[in-house]
């Protein structure tokens, strides 16, 4: 597939000549005579040749896609005239191979019939590479548009994953410092689980999908380090079905919502805060549930769900078709409720 993509002009510059090729012989009388037919038709073909190879590797990329379309319009019309220019009229020396006696049979009819007017002429002889010519433009351009609209899906994707992770970093930073204050035995555990968190996100993080365990453990280990907070303990509710590892999913997809529930849950609360974290598989299906309590501080749905929330509602429309996944969003007086099912394919 590759090597198709990379040598596109001239597999379809191939593929261009089996089906003129086809379809004048279907067309033709000469069929018991492949040699002058093979000679009828090789102008032609070598002048499709010429327009997609000049039009797709210099025209385009030199003028249309520079914006400069009053030369590509002019440079285009001097690109067909010359090549039929070239080809058919008898100005040139290899004008003469291509010309043929009529055969036998037509040579009376030929003799008293007129030559069609000039510009009948012309326009006969332009029509085919006209046609070329514009079928080439509009393939390239579908082409080039679905180029850029990857690389536009790639930017907004490494943005919005750049705006999740300093919230990572600046919480488990914080968490690590104060063990280190209080020189607790955690410490070095706390730097491993750091450790963890950011080679997953430096390197992991920037693959297309990684395994569902990765995810999983990123989620493990964000917790425990906002666990280590408080020596109190906090209520926290950990149910992460680990059954299906190796499902693939889009990096840092879960997260975002467990961060958004430590930052709003007031956690700290012991009688009050909670949060609980469910994640279930099925089969290729995952459902995500996150619930955790809400302060009384009358906050509203859009302080609650922050940027993260929306940021993840991009990043879903971006990375999975509306039919493969389903995030309901729930925030009554006293707790806020997330759950998010994928279908894997």
């Amino acid at each position: 597939m590759h090597r198709f993509t990379k040598n596109r002009i001239y597999w379809g510059i191939l593929i261009l000549f089996s089906v003129w090729l086809l379809i004048s012989f279907s067309l033709t009388d000469e069929f018991h005579n492949l040699g002058r037919f093979v000679m009828q038709v090789t102008p032609t073909l070598i002048g499709f040749a010429i327009i997609i190879l000049v039009n797709v590797k210099y025209l385009l990329p030199k003028f249309y896609l520079q914006k400069k379309y009053l030369f590509y319009f002019l440079a285009a019309t001097l690109l067909l005239t010359a090549t039929v220019v070239l080809l058919f009229h008898g100005i040139f020396p290899w004008a003469e191979w291509f010309r043929l006696p009529p055969p036998p049979h037509l040579e009376s009819m030929t003799e008293k019939r007129m030559p069609p007017p000039g510009g009948i002429k012309w326009i006969r002889e332009l029509t085919p590479f006209i046609i070329v010519f514009l079928g080439s433009t509009l393939l390239e351009l579908i082409r080039y548009s679905n180029i850029k609209d990857k690389e536009k899906l790639a930017a907004e994707l490494k943005f919005l994953k750049s705006q999740v992770n300093p919230h990572f970093l600046f919480n488990a930073l914080n968490n690590i410092y104060s063990l280190a204050v209080v020189q607790a035995p955690q410490t070095p555990e706390s730097v491993m689980q750091l450790s963890e968190i950011l080679r997953y996100m430096v390197y992991d993080s920037n693959e297309e999908k990684v395994p569902l365990k990765s995810e999983i453990n990123y989620i493990e280990n964000f917790v425990d380090l906002h666990l280590l907070k408080d020596s109190r303990g906090m209520n926290v509710q950990l149910d992460l079905d680990k059954s299906a590892p190796n499902l693939m999913v889009a990096p840092l997809l879960f997260i975002p919502f467990v961060e958004n529930a430590f930052k709003h849950s007031k956690i700290e609360n012991l009688k009050d805060g909670f949060i609980k974290i469910k994640l279930k598989t099925d089969n290729r299906n995952i459902a995500f549930q996150v619930v955790n309590s809400v302060p009384k501080n009358n906050f509203t749905k859009d302080e609650v769900g922050g940027v993260g929330l929306e940021n993840i509602k991009k990043r879903l429309k971006l990375l999975y078709p509306e039919d493969q996944y389903d995030l309901k969003i729930n925030l009554t007086d006293d707790q806020f409720d997330i759950i998010l099912k994928i279908s894997i394919q």
